[in-house]
């Protein structure tokens, strides 16, 4: 089964590919290997999830945010390759977390993250991964992800 049918079963359904908020665009490939740039979680072009976790946020909300910008990511994907079935490896992920003085638990909220690229890719969505705490984030966001992906070659 194709990651596109996961997502499907899942009961999920791709975004819109989010447009960049500043001058960048959302992927670059090179090679076999694509670079995504960070992504917020919005949902039709809002932010919806604002606050440092340890204070205004749950670490729940965080899983969920992380989640989410997890899921405008494989719409970068997909913007960029045509299909999430040419993603042959999901490399590495690294996730940015707003966080409250003393907030240590990052690498939960990423697990929302995690979580939902094994639930899509299976064995090819287990990756190298970093979780950060950071004071701010674009927009006032909760998280932050980038990815880095291997894909089928161009034909």
């Amino acid at each position: 089964m194709g990651a596109e049918e996961r997502l499907k079963e899942l009961g999920l359904t791709l975004p819109m590919a989010p447009k960049p908020v500043a001058n960048y665009v959302p992927a670059v490939r090179a090679g076999e290997l694509l670079f995504l740039s960070g992504v917020l979680p919005m949902r039709e072009g809002t932010l919806q999830a604002r606050g440092k976790l340890g204070r205004e946020l749950t670490i729940e909300q965080g899983y969920e945010a992380a989640k989410l910008a997890t899921l405008n990511a494989l719409a970068n994907m997909k913007q960029e390759l045509g299909s999430l079935d040419r993603v042959t490896r999901i490399v590495r992920v690294v996730g940015h977390v707003a966080s409250a003085e003393g907030f240590v638990q990052h690498p939960a909220v990423m697990n929302g993250a995690s979580d939902l690229l094994v639930a899509v890719f299976g064995e090819a969505g287990r990756h190298a991964r970093v979780a950060v705490g950071a004071a701010e984030l674009p927009m006032n966001a909760a998280v932050e992800i980038e990815m880095i992906v291997q894909v089928q070659p161009s034909r």
